[in-house]
């Protein structure tokens, strides 16, 4: 029968949740969870637990949520939980070297990319963004830099051309989840392998702004940003006089030529100009209210052939 270990666990969102609920369903015994504090959202902004913290609660694991790592008080309770292992999952803090050492089998990182490339906070976005034929999950031991550590296993996954961000980001929780519960069994017999050089990325941070469709930019790169960043930050154009913001959550390639300006919307099904090609939104979001198809929405907001849809400015 495989050892169950004593775990401290540390993750913050649903993608780190689901690996939780797969450490637990593998017989684990969780000493503590550790996720960012509680954050307002919703309308009411009201203080809601992460997804971690919740799922965690609901179990009876002990919950901490440092605003920080890097004090000797911090450390020391860390290390009074005598963990044999630490499993991090899209965490959101940096572990300072004390809290490296302090487990007897080091910290466990399950990275959502093909490490070297994507490092960093938004690899799975990042990778559909690109145009990326796969992405992956890589469980690494951790080292003092950001996603730098020798990696123990890798498995792919194929980046289709309908993946959204949600949904690859559910796709590879649930293989990540699989993957460190035999990581976990096989502990003692996995080679660290030092990752390479060649082929390093770093997805940064994503930000609201980058969210906003740039029509110069070529409709097959728009296309992607609309599957990338849904479910958010949510791909999105300005139109109206008053500029409202218009969500895209899908979105199709219209091919198109000529020499019109980025941003003219050429028929009554807003097939919009882009830097090269065209893009069709067929389902779409006005601010406040329900998402629908495009025609559904142009039926009470119109937006007519020969309108030029502005573009973000330029830095």
């Amino acid at each position: 029968m495989p050892e169950k270990l004593n775990l401290v666990f540390m993750g913050t969102p649903d993608f780190a949740a689901t690996i939780l609920d797969a450490l637990i369903g593998a017989g684990h015994h969780i000493v503590a969870a550790y996720s960012q504090p509680p954050r307002p959202a919703g309308r009411d902004h009201r203080l809601r637990p992460s997804p971690v913290q919740a799922l965690a609660e609901q179990n009876g694991i002990p919950m901490r949520c440092p605003v920080s790592l890097r004090n000797p008080q911090a450390e020391a309770e860390f290390a009074a939980l005598d963990a044999d292992a630490a499993i991090v999952a899209a965490y959101g803090l940096i572990l300072p070297p004390g809290i490296l050492a302090g487990p007897r089998r080091g910290c466990l990182n399950v990275h959502a990319s093909l490490l070297p490339r994507w490092r960093g906070a938004a690899p799975v976005q990042r990778a559909i963004l690109e145009g990326d034929d796969e992405t992956g999950i890589t469980i690494m031991q951790m080292d003092e830099g950001l996603d730098t550590g020798p990696m123990l296993l890798r498995r792919a996954v194929a980046i289709e051309p309908a993946t959204t961000g949600g949904g690859l980001t559910e796709e590879l929780a649930q293989l990540g989840g699989r993957l460190i519960v035999e990581a976990l069994v096989r502990l003692d017999d996995l080679t660290p392998t030092p990752q390479p050089e060649e082929g390093t990325t770093y997805a940064k941070k994503l930000s609201r702004d980058e969210a906003r469709l740039d029509w110069r930019a070529p409709a097959e790169r728009l296309e992607r940003q609309v599957r990338a960043f849904d479910p958010w930050p949510g791909a999105f154009f300005v139109a109206g006089g008053a500029e409202e913001r218009i969500r895209v959550l899908s979105a199709e390639l219209i091919p198109a030529g000529g020499s019109r300006m980025p941003g003219t919307v050429l028929d009554d099904r807003l097939t919009v100009i882009c830097g090269n090609g065209a893009l069709r939104p067929t389902r779409i979001q006005r601010a406040g209210r329900a998402p629908m198809d495009t025609a559904a929405v142009l039926r009470g907001f119109a937006i007519p052939p020969g309108t030029v849809l502005p573009c973000p400015a330029t830095s």
